[in-house]
């Protein structure tokens, strides 16, 4: 069963490897909202997200005769370099399939971390149907993004350290893709903050949570138009039932208030944040949320942002 304990032994199994990450607040953001914020930087996670929690702790759950066959997944970026590095920590194998689409930065990471990769059309389809075929010839163990319960459990382990550092919320916003920290937040909070709201956040060109919790059945089959290039993941069977059971709202936002979002914490937190970060902060930033009087505490889940663009344009004015 997924609950609360397997987030507490998460917490344990982990804590030598990761990086209990500041929670820093934000004084314009407070006088904007109303609001006491605080947020909870995963952006200064190992491998720069909130990935490496999860991804530790499904490598370290690992029985003996598992181990030397390596581990397997699918992902655009920040579960691969977050697979690659727990495997090279404990000395076994990764094989990552990432889309040809995957931003450079995080296919080079993934790559530095040691992890054989193979590319594959940038649909959901093809990122299972490759895994697939890689793990009928390698044997490896398949450690889903999003829907392995150690997974779960260990992305909820931030969910923990907010609320222990911070102290209590009323509010808990975190994005949403594949569902494995939202999934996890709630666990964690249903332990930790039983009284405080969570909340999922989500782009509305991939809002497959938002329509598929709406309808009660979960959406696979959609095409993602989203900046936020880790939430282009429909959520899985574990994540989909934790989510329906706790009735968690989402709040959708739009590329526009997601840039925005982005700049406004580069330029007044000076915190790299990647899009998919953003999407749990522009709710605060657009007054979607009654947030006034309240405690607040959000998750910012990564950092891996794609610099070649702004360099290359500070370059040409160097020409």
């Amino acid at each position: 069963m997924i609950g609360p304990d397997l987030v507490l032994q998460a917490r344990t199994r982990i804590a030598p490897h990761v990086h209990r990450t500041p929670v820093v607040t934000c004084a314009a953001v407070d006088a904007l909202t109303g609001a006491r914020v605080v947020f909870k930087c995963e952006n200064f996670q190992r491998t720069g997200s909130f990935k490496f929690r999860g991804a530790c702790n499904a490598v370290a759950a690992l029985c003996e005769r598992e181990r030397p066959r390596g581990v397997l997944a699918h992902s655009s970026g920040n579960h691969a370099q977050a697979l690659a590095l727990a495997a090279r920590m404990h000395g076994i194998r990764a094989h990552v399939v990432m889309p040809e689409d995957a931003p450079a930065t995080k296919r080079e990471a993934t790559a530095a971390y040691g992890a054989a990769i193979t590319l594959c059309a940038p649909t959901h389809r093809a990122r299972e149907d490759t895994a697939r075929r890689i793990q009928a010839e390698t044997g490896a163990t398949f450690v889903s993004a999003h829907n392995d319960p150690q997974v779960i459990a260990g992305q909820g382990t931030a969910c923990l350290e907010l609320i222990e550092d911070a102290g209590p919320c009323d509010l808990l916003l975190a994005p949403v893709g594949g569902g494995g920290l939202l999934a996890g937040t709630l666990l964690a909070a249903a332990h930790a903050a039983p009284d405080a709201q969570v909340i999922g956040c989500e782009p509305v060109g991939a809002d497959d949570a938002a329509r598929g919790l709406t309808r009660g059945e979960r959406i696979t089959e959609f095409v993602p138009n989203t900046i936020a290039d880790g939430l282009r993941t429909p959520l899985g069977e574990n994540t989909f039932a934790i989510l329906h059971e706790h009735a968690v709202p989402i709040v959708v936002v739009t590329e526009q208030d997601i840039v925005r979002a982005m700049r406004f914490v580069w330029e007044r937190m000076k915190l790299v944040i990647e899009p998919s970060s953003a999407v749990a902060v522009a709710p605060l930033l657009t007054g979607q949320l009654d947030t006034e009087g309240r405690r607040v505490g959000v998750i910012l889940s990564g950092g891996n942002v794609d610099l070649s663009d702004v360099f290359a344009s500070l370059q040409r004015r160097l020409s």
